[in-house]
């Protein structure tokens, strides 16, 4: 295997699995995979040579970008080989002008938004770990963030894509176009397909005219019902924020140093972001209530994108899960999803895209308690079934990975479901594309 592998990609880009090869974010709750080989291909026809190969060896593929993802879609379980895209990081062809550009699969995410932004231009999908995060990945988790609220989620912005699939062909669907509706839309099957129906190795990616302010405001809120109420007033105000996030009194209890006021009590926070322009932002003041502030931006994003890793060491293991309600249901779902933890004997908080009626709910326990990983985990799974009961989703952004396999099937109807599957059987007949995610 080594040695014909090399003889595609170069016998320096074949090596024996490395630990941070194996893992994603998932880690922290204790979940690792093993694999024979990791490939790293340098372009899109080595990457065709390569899954050519393993489909005619029955060898199990999973493609892997920056490893940010937190539901074990990049964790290969069944061994075979692992194809890293890292190296694949060109940009193809931009024009500014048009509001377009191509890259290949492993540019990341934070480099994507810097092109566009020293071009005047914004991209505005923002995933947890941008600087690791690659555009593959996000195509093939369909990412998010929280500017999903305005702006919409990876497949809004992807025009075209270039994808390696079964037994080893290189096809494009779509391309720089905004327009086109000359066949089943293949192009959107791929995103959010976590790699399983085949390997992403390029997008064409829609830009937009960056935003005149960037303005972020703050508020806290005796209770979270209080704090649902104060989202509703933002959505009846007619401003469309570009972010609106939430956190509730646990995280803010344990992610210290919010840079705004945090009354001794807090039930929760919301964080908004205006980008439209300077008088928007008397109105959603308003609508957020008295203890609204504007803290600064750049100081706000940084203590929020560091909640994750505060949570993280309250107790060293966490499980953090990622579902979607109805937003009239959103403070049912967060003081149910928290109550779970204490049901279960650990501790729980929750944090997420208030907007999108999305909860990133983390059960966090001790890794050396004994039954401290069991309980998160069964937390977890009650979580996913308060979701479906209020008429969510078991997933609003990280993906069905590996974590959730099997919980597909009690989401949808059984005629969806054999859709589902037979469409996986159609793309790959041998089941070799990352064998045993998004599983109903």
């Amino acid at each position: 295997m080594r040695e014909e592998l090399a003889a595609i990609v170069g016998s320096e880009h074949v090596r024996e699995p490395e630990a941070h090869l194996l893992v994603d974010q998932t880690a922290v709750s204790g979940m690792a995979g093993h694999a024979d080989l990791v490939v790293f291909p340098g372009t899109a026809d080595e990457v065709a040579a390569v899954v050519a190969w393993c489909y005619a060896h029955d060898v199990a593929m999973v493609p892997r970008g920056g490893g940010t993802g937190l539901a074990g879609g990049a964790v290969p379980v069944d061994g075979g080989v692992v194809i890293s895209l890292e190296r694949m990081s060109r940009v193809r062809s931009f024009n500014p002008l048009l509001w377009r550009i191509e890259v290949e699969a492993g540019l990341t995410t934070r480099t994507m938004q810097r092109l566009a932004r020293e071009n005047g231009l914004l991209f505005p999908v923002d995933p947890g770990g941008s600087e690791q995060s690659q555009i593959g990945g996000n195509v093939a988790t369909n990412a998010g963030g929280p500017h999903t609220f305005k702006h919409g989620s990876m497949v809004k912005w992807v025009t075209g894509l270039e994808v390696v699939v079964a037994p080893g062909e290189l096809v494009r669907l779509g391309g720089p176009t905004r327009k086109d509706v000359a066949g089943y839309d293949l192009r959107s099957l791929f995103v959010g397909s976590e790699g399983t129906l085949g390997i992403v190795t390029a997008a064409w990616l829609r830009l937009t005219p960056a935003p005149p302010v960037e303005i972020a405001l703050a508020a806290t809120y005796p209770s979270v019902a209080e704090g649902v109420e104060a989202i509703e007033r933002v959505l009846a105000s007619g401003v469309v924020p570009s972010v609106v996030d939430y956190l509730d009194g646990n995280t803010l209890a344990v992610a210290a140093g919010a840079p705004f006021d945090v009354p001794e009590g807090t039930g929760m926070a919301l964080l908004c972001e205006v980008d439209t322009r300077e008088e928007d932002v008397a109105e959603l003041l308003e609508a957020l209530g008295e203890t609204a502030s504007r803290p600064d931006p750049t100081e706000l994003w940084r203590w929020r994108d560091g909640v994750g890793l505060a949570v993280d060491g309250w107790h060293g293991g966490r499980i953090s899960e990622d579902v979607a309600v109805p937003l009239d249901r959103l403070a049912e779902a967060i003081e149910r999803s928290v109550a779970l933890g204490a049901a279960h004997g650990i501790d729980a908080c929750s944090w997420g895209h208030a907007g999108d009626g999305n909860l990133h709910t983390s059960f966090v326990f001790d890794p050396a308690a004994p039954g401290g990983r069991a309980a998160a985990e069964a937390a977890a799974e009650d979580l996913f079934a308060i979701a479906i009961e209020m008429g969510g989703t078991i997933t609003g952004e990280h993906g069905i990975g590996w974590l959730k396999r099997g919980w597909l099937s009690r989401q949808w109807a059984p005629a969806a479901v054999r859709l589902h599957e037979e469409i996986k059987r159609t793309l790959d007949p041998k089941g070799l594309f990352n064998p045993g995610k998004k599983t109903a």
